[in-house]
């Protein structure tokens, strides 16, 4: 119980113990004479749920019973869920039903995810992420849902400071401080939103617009300094710095000696070798046959830079099957197309899905991403592609996902450069029947070419795209 006193002051007395504390700093503002704080723990009643066993089809077929996840969560009302469970999975799991017009939260998922809420116009259950706030009879649910929506940016900022376990729980929900007006206080807070929403939705509809047309000319400007980069205009040549001819001879006698020592096979050393001419034309050289590829080349590079087939100096796979019924809550992350786009726009996804570690196990003997390799999407939208920073393991889709391995310390950052500008996406884009290549294959991304510079080159180019979309982001 939280009670004022006459000096302003808040204190907090714990019933069970008599025991009374000055809880002065925990107050985030003033509120009206007649309101009150209040733990969120002390009026109402919590719980959570649990996630039936995927696999087990008596728990989901023929469902009729809703089941709220954090991915059903849309900051506002509720009226259906993606998936409904059976009356057995509510028995197995001791399930409780909630009532109409209780509040859920989310807990888990990460800092982009924590404190998601709805408010909920049906009768449903939940799983182990969620947490609902069921009604008291007394407080304006709407209200409660309203000061939510208030208080999950602190939730969020507190779950992303939290190193080993970016999440909230219930405590943390149950101990939050929630101000009450009076009840018809909070009647009219709730119709006055309401009348404000519509011009709210206005303004934040307008302001979307204008985001996304600066959004539009920032990627366009973006494309257009990346194509400069990957021309060589970006950054000057040293001489010093070496070429891409040397570069690429190391990487041979590399491909070599792994041949040699039985790590590599043989078919690895007939990649092509791609030159210029007397005649200034371009040649491609496989084993004994040579081949003018001069009108493949779309642009000129400097001259100590080289054209080459991407499969002669990368490594590109994809991944082991993993089937819908391997699916797992928990365990060692499991990305499709739509987590590597995510992560490759923010670094981070919010993952829900996962493998379990004997799976992981057994597929990793066949190769698994390393730090300095790159994950891109080859169905959906094209080319998203994500540089592997650590160690942490995860495992992909097959099909969806390529695995791009970069066993010669090419700097993966300019390749992801290459990946993010038109020089790739016009390759893929001139083999579509007039939309978009329905997928990027292995075959088809060995084949593409890539301008190379020297290694240091790649760095410096790399250096000087962070300093300008630095000063394009401000």
């Amino acid at each position: 119980m939280v009670l004022p006193n006459s000096l302003s002051s808040y204190y907090e007395k714990f019933l069970a113990t008599g025991e009374v504390k000055c809880i002065d700093e925990e107050i985030p503002f003033e509120i009206p004479n007649g309101w009150q704080w209040e733990r969120i723990g002390n009026i109402f009643e919590t719980t959570s749920g649990a996630t039936p066993l995927s696999r087990n089809p008596d728990y989901y077929k023929n469902g009729n019973i809703n089941w709220v996840r954090t991915t059903d969560l849309n900051n506002g009302i509720l009226n259906k869920t993606e998936i409904q469970i059976t009356s057995k999975a509510i028995i197995d799991y001791n399930l409780s039903i909630l009532p109409q017009t209780s509040v859920c939260v989310a807990m888990y998922g990460g800092a982009g995810t924590i404190g998601k809420h709805c408010i909920l116009h049906f009768d449903t259950t939940i799983n182990q992420s969620v947490c609902a706030i069921q009604p008291n009879g007394f407080c304006n649910m709407d209200y409660i849902h309203t000061f939510i929506e208030y208080q999950r940016p602190f939730w969020m900022d507190f779950a992303a400071g939290s190193r080993k376990d970016p999440n909230i729980n219930q405590l943390i929900i149950k101990h939050c401080l929630l101000p009450i007006p009076p009840q018809e206080e909070q009647l009219r807070i709730v119709t006055k939103l309401n009348q404000l929403y519509p011009y709210i939705y206005q303004y934040g509809n307008s302001q979307n617009r204008l985001n996304q047309i600066n959004k539009e000319i920032w990627h366009s400007l973006k494309k257009s300094i990346l194509q400069e980069a990957i021309q060589g205009k970006l950054v000057s040549q040293i001489a010093e710095e070496g070429t891409a001819q040397e570069l690429l001879e190391q990487i041979r006698q590399e491909k070599l000696q792994l041949v040699k020592e039985g790590k590599l096979k043989k078919s690895a050393l007939t990649d092509s070798i791609i030159f210029r001419g007397d005649d200034n034309k371009y040649f491609e050289k496989v084993g004994k046959t040579e081949q003018d590829i001069t009108d493949e080349i779309p642009f000129e590079i400097p001259n100590n830079w080289e054209w080459c087939r991407i499969g002669s100096v990368l490594n590109i796979w994809s991944a082991r099957r993993v089937h819908e019924k391997d699916w797992r809550t928990s365990g060692i992350p499991f990305y499709r197309a739509r987590e590597i786009s995510k992560m490759a726009d923010c670094g981070h996804v919010d993952n829900d899905l996962f493998i379990e570690q004997s799976l992981y196990d057994e597929f990793s003997k066949s190769g698994v991403p390393q730090i300095g390799d790159l994950m891109m999407t080859a169905v959906g939208t094209l080319g998203k592609t994500y540089v592997v920073e650590t160690n942490n393991p995860f495992y992909y889709k097959d099909g969806s996902v390529l695995c791009i391995g970069n066993p010669f310390r090419l700097n993966p950052y300019y390749l992801k450069l290459f990946f993010e500008s038109f020089a790739f996406t016009n390759q893929y884009l001139s083999e579509s029947d007039g939309t978009t290549v329905a997928t990027l294959t292995m075959v088809r991304l060995n084949r593409y070419l890539i301008p190379v510079p020297p290694l240091k080159e790649q760095t410096r180019i790399v250096e000087k795209i962070k300093t300008v979309t630095s000063i394009m982001s401000r």
